[in-house]
Order: C-alpha cells, then structure tokens, then sequence
C-alpha cells in the first residue's frame, strides 16, 4: 500500500504527529511517503518538501493583499500533483493544508479525479471558515451558515485590503464536499471540533476522533537540572510552553503572573520572541522570571516538565494541546483554562480546569497555601 501525508510543517506539533504516523507505517511495511510546505529542506524521496521559499513568500504575499490565503502556489502545486502522479497513492492523508505552501482548488480537483482513500485529520477549524483557523476568541459563528464580514482579518491569514471570507467560504465548501461521503473520513483529535464539524459544510463525512498521542518513550518524569542552572532553588515553578505566544495563547496571563507574584515563585516561559523577551525583561515584580525562545530540544522540554510544580494553559482558544499531556506524563499537575477541547486533554488528579473569566494570579497563591 502507498500511504501519502501532506502537512504544511515537517516539525512541531502537528509535523510530529505525521511523522510519527510515517514511521509506524514504514514499521509495518507500508510504502509510505511524508510532504511538507515550510521550514525544513527535502530529506530523501519519502519525506520532501514541496514549496520553495519564493512560492511561499509570494503566496503570504498576495493572500495579504486579496484575502485568498490557500488559492495561490500555482507552480509548486502542479509539480507536487505530478510527483502523486507517479506515486499512484492508496491513500491521501491530509493534516493542515493553510500555511501558503499549497493551492487547495487544484489539490482537491485532483483528488477528486482519483480512486484513493482521503483521509483529513483536523487540527484547527480553518477547513469549516471562510478565513481563520480559530473563531472562539472572538465568539464567531458566521461559518455555519456562511463567512462574511470577517472580523478577525487582522489575525492569521493576515488580511490588510480586502474581505474576501465570503467567497472563500463558498469555495471552500463547493471544493471539500467534491469527494463523495465513502471516499473522505474525517479525523479530529477531539470530540468539540468534531461537534463543531457535524454543524458545518462537512457534515456528510464521517468523523473520527483520535486523540493525538505523544511519545511517552521521550515524555516520562526525569532527574532535572534546571532549578540548578537557572538559580531557581526551591521556588514553585509556573511553567508555560508555546510556539508562537500570542495574545491567544494567554501571554497576558503570564505577563500578570510575572507582575503579581511573589517572591516564592519562579514563573518561565518557553517558546518566546526576542521581542517579547524584552517585555518580560521590563515587568516589575518580585517573581523569579525566566523567559526563553523556542527549543527543538525535547531533553530539555522534559527537563523543565519534569521541574515544573504546575504547567499553566492559559490559552483562550484550541483544539487539544499536546503541551498539557507531554506535562501530565512528566508528572507535572496541568492548569488549563476551559477552551475548545483543553479539559479533554487532562486526566491527572491533580490537573485543574479553570474558567478563564474567574482566573486570577491569585489562584497559584491560594494553591501554594493550601486555601
């Protein structure tokens, strides 16, 4: 069997997840193949990059201009639709197809003349909009009847001239349905974007849900060094893992940690810009803070989840974070604000999930304290 994977990263989170797929099939046999867009060079003939650089800074470039994210890459479509071409693939597994890499019309066109399974593994809601990947911040429902009027142009896909949601909408909805009910299975790794999905466009398919695993052969309780390193000694350590940190993702609620805590906390942050760095270098406050960039290390993510007294959450839209089951299996209590399908992430005892409209800093204070 010949078993395609297309995702728009080769890393990160969703990037692992086809990889680990990938060689779980090889391991069995499978004639497998792994395409990505962006951030990583071409590997061997099974694992390959399909944009060039150019291709994905023009089409970055005109979705900003047209509001068309997914609709440009014309050239790099056409030569990857080729290289399937020869492959003949059994089996077509989608992951995230946003991201400026790949041109959505002319990749479902082809699967449509084709005879192979397609499988779509959900990770965010940009298949069922006419614009964004994430509408629950802002309490959108536009897309179940249909986008317009977008009110987050300004966010990803960034936006700056035009709204064109409605019409990416309903091109959308015509290109995704093309794939008869028995050819297409859905996937979500949680039961809320699947409850989302049955209210959309793609409510003809079925859907799966399968939660997303880690490796628990990486992500297990080790010694640490780290309260060494950094001086942190017996301080109760706040730990917040993302990549990008944004508003979304609850940066605020650590910027109010770093400001309000006291001196028996350490609250660290992973995964920041050298821009936001210097905001937390600025924050006045008697907390112990440790802001840091991203790490491809998963060691050294292990060490910190292993350190962690609490691994915090606060991200005000998702789907399932794998960040709060890599901490629960490093034996570290997750405190996750209740969105999307953040409480279907936690199993440990210990772990909280927390309304984000009742969350204040003083919530780790009362914890400490045993109030």
């Amino acid at each position: 069997m010949r078993y395609v994977q297309i995702n728009s990263f080769y890393n990160g989170s969703t990037g692992t997840i086809m990889r680990n797929l990938h060689h779980d099939l090889q391991e069995k046999g499978v004639d497998s193949f792994i395409f990505w867009g962006r951030r990583h060079e071409t590997i061997n003939n099974h694992e390959q990059c399909i944009a060039s650089r150019a291709g994905v800074y023009a089409h970055g470039g005109l979705a900003r201009f047209t509001d068309r994210a997914g609709f440009y890459s014309h050239g790099d479509t056409r030569r990857f639709l080729a290289k399937l071409d020869e492959i003949r693939p059994d089996v077509v597994h989608l992951h995230n197809i946003h991201g400026y890499y790949i041109n959505v019309a002319e990749l479902f066109e082809w699967l449509a003349t084709q005879n192979c399974k397609v499988i779509w593994t959900l990770h965010d809601c940009w298949a069922i909009t006419g614009h964004c990947p994430h509408f629950q911040y802002v309490g959108c429902e536009r897309w179940k009847t249909g986008c317009h009027d977008c009110p987050q142009l300004g966010g990803y896909p960034t936006a700056y001239f035009m709204d064109q949601s409605e019409r990416n909408w309903k091109d959308k909805r015509r290109l995704f349905t093309m794939l008869s009910a028995e050819r297409m299975l859905l996937v979500s790794p949680s039961q809320w974007l699947a409850d989302l999905v049955g209210e959309s466009y793609l409510s003809k398919y079925d859907i799966m849900v399968q939660p997303n695993k880690i490796d628990e052969g990486v992500f297990h309780p080790v010694a640490s060094d780290v309260r060494e390193r950094y001086g942190i000694g017996s301080r109760c350590i706040i730990l917040g893992v993302a990549s990008p940190w944004g508003e979304r993702k609850g940066l605020n609620a650590f910027i109010q940690l770093a400001k309000y805590l006291d001196d028996r906390f350490a609250v660290v942050i992973i995964g920041l810009s050298r821009q936001q760095i210097k905001v937390f270098d600025e924050v006045e406050g008697d907390a112990r803070v440790i802001a840091l960039e991203r790490t491809e290390s998963r060691e050294e993510l292990v060490r910190w989840y292993s350190a962690a007294d609490f691994f915090f959450n606060p991200t005000m839209e998702d789907n399932y974070p794998t960040v709060n089951l890599e901490a629960e299996a490093c034996g570290t209590p997750v405190v996750t604000f209740d969105t999307g399908g953040c409480r279907e992430t936690v199993s440990l005892p210990s772990s909280c999930v927390v309304d984000s409209s009742e969350w204040t800093p003083r919530w780790f204070i009362n914890r400490l304290e045993g109030a």
